[in-house]
């Protein structure tokens, strides 16, 4: 399989899991613009999460566009990167219906903890994939991004249930960390 197919499979699966995150956004019941304080929580969090996916995403490309070729084990881990992905809907309607207890909000990171890894792991298929000199396995270095971001994640699982907003919070700096593309690997471009 080209890395072209993978990515454009990949591209389609993540189009799919944002149209299930959009849809399970439940209309107002008024019909003016107060009706629509109540569904602002989890609209924030919907956003959260389509910055989310989309950062995966982003990289997810810039990661492919050095990769020169991928092989079975590139396949599988990229398969496993987006089962974890594809929960990203179901922890953001369990949020809003549990109205952000601490329960799913940790589930939340637990989620997002397993995209981190899983995205690492498929980094590291590739590198292995590709050899220790390649553009990626370069760029990437020690990677200490990915692993703050990783720490951060594990750190806001269990403040999740001292409050849900703190975890909350912690989950908007991983994502304002991430929204500028890694520079890294777009420098090997």
């Amino acid at each position: 399989m080209s890395k072209q197919r993978l990515e454009a499979f990949t591209d389609g699966v993540i189009a799919v899991i944002i149209t299930i995150m959009v849809l399970d956004i439940k209309a107002p019941q008024g019909a003016d613009f107060a009706s629509l304080r109540s569904g602002l929580p989890v609209f924030l969090a919907y956003a959260l999460s389509f910055a989310n996916v989309g950062i995966f995403w982003n990289n997810h490309h810039h990661m492919l566009h050095v990769t020169e070729r991928v092989n079975g084990m590139v396949l599988w881990a990229n398969l496993f990167f987006l089962f974890w992905m594809s929960l990203v809907p179901f922890v953001i309607r369990w949020m809003d219906e549990a109205h952000f207890a601490p329960s799913p909000t940790a589930a939340y990171g637990v989620v997002l903890v397993l995209c981190s890894i899983s995205y690492i792991l498929l980094e590291r298929a590739i590198i292995k994939c590709n050899g220790p000199n390649s553009k990626l396995a370069r760029a990437v270095g020690s990677d200490t991004k990915s692993k703050m971001s990783l720490l951060i994640y594990v750190l806001a699982i269990p403040l999740a249930f001292v409050h849900p907003w703190i975890a909350i919070v912690l989950y908007v700096v991983i994502a304002m960390i991430w929204f500028i593309p890694d520079r890294r690997i777009e420098s090997m471009v």
